[in-house]
């Protein structure tokens, strides 16, 4: 018992010597890099002082390789920019000034409700409530919100009505109003085909935000049934 108390706490010393060099931001906002090397080193600590049969110094040495790496690879990053984007990726604008960027969103393997997920996290619950929000390389969530506010009315959360073509029946039935009452504001506005809406999105005010694939968003208002504000 005293052996393995000895050995954890000389590779406790030695994983607090190693983070600390590695500098503040290995333990602040990691790059995908960092990630993996902080896993690693998590990894080989563990296996010598589990294992007494294993000599400490390997896995001294294990650690201190990592760290070697971790100092070229970091080296790269801040020297040669190319090789930062390929090493690190780039930030990724979700939401511009036409609306969500559908291929942007799904080349971070993102659907709307992570983004409105996101969103929420940073203080915004509607899609124009913003100017541009971009997911950095980091995974970290950044949106720049409009100057002017064009929100009216009570404060309301709005809610999917339409994603990817779908409506979805479980918000229909909080707002007890159908698809045909939404196929008819489709119709007004010139929508020929639900398939072609990528996000509809409605509010307690009757604000609707809409995008249909490949166009910017539309925000308008409709005037809801009564009680039917949330």
């Amino acid at each position: 018992m005293g052996l393995i108390f000895l050995r954890t706490a000389l590779i406790f010393l030695a994983l607090l010597a190693v983070m600390r060099m590695m500098g503040k931001r290995q333990i602040g906002e990691m790059q995908p890099f960092e990630l993996v090397i902080t896993l690693l080193i998590a990894e080989l600590a563990c296996i010598p002082m589990a294992d007494t049969s294993i000599p400490l110094l390997y896995g001294a040495v294990s650690i201190l390789t990592i760290f070697l790496l971790h100092q070229i690879m970091l080296i790269i990053d801040l020297k040669c920019k190319p090789f930062k984007a390929i090493l690190g990726g780039k930030p990724s604008i979700v939401i511009n000034k036409s609306g969500i960027d559908i291929t942007q969103l799904k080349k971070n393997s993102l659907d709307v409700s992570d983004l409105i997920e996101s969103m929420r996290g940073a203080g915004y619950f509607s899609f124009d409530d913003v100017d541009y929000a971009l997911y950095e390389a980091n995974g970290n969530f950044s949106a720049m919100p409009k100057e002017k506010s064009e929100r009216e009315g009570e404060p309301s959360v709005p809610l999917i009505i339409i994603e990817e073509g779908k409506y979805n029946k479980t918000n229909l039935e909080k707002i007890h109003l159908d698809e045909q009452f939404f196929d008819d504001i489709l119709h007004r506005q010139n929508v020929r085909k639900r398939r072609s809406v990528f996000i509809m999105t409605l509010d307690g005010n009757g604000k609707i935000y809409m995008q249909n694939y490949g166009q910017a968003y539309r925000s308008f208002r409709i005037e809801l049934p009564e009680g039917r504000s949330w």
